[in-house]
């Protein structure tokens, strides 16, 4: 059988705290910029990856941010290995997440329909 789901949960939620803090306060990449919110971790079973979703505010280039973010993965990876008591520390693979863009998109669409009813 797998893992035990909630132990899986308890470590998706704690790298994500951890990498959170990593990127916001160590991270020193002069191609991220603006705000990266790390919206979701997920572990693969075995623990050898961490896929990490994150979204991108304010940035002046968000390829160059996920690029800068995909570059300084080994460094991050390490410092979290520093506070995240894991036996291994699975290797972090980013993925752009647009959810929250397309959220905003798709409000903004509801409030002209409502504006126009009027």
């Amino acid at each position: 059988m797998g893992k035990n789901p909630n132990r899986m949960g308890r470590v998706d939620g704690e790298l994500k705290r951890e990498i959170s803090q990593v990127i916001n306060f160590e991270l020193e990449n002069s191609k991220v910029t603006g705000m990266v919110s790390v919206t979701k971790v997920k572990v693969t079973p075995d623990l050898r990856y961490a896929k990490v979703y994150v979204s991108i505010f304010n940035s002046k280039n968000k390829e160059r941010t996920l690029e800068g973010l995909k570059e300084s993965a080994g460094f991050i990876r390490s410092r979290v290995a520093n506070t995240v008591n894991l036996r291994i520390t699975p290797e972090i693979v980013f993925v752009y997440d647009d959810s929250e863009e397309q959220g905003a998109r798709i409000d903004a669409i509801l409030e002209r329909i409502k504006k126009e009813g009027k």
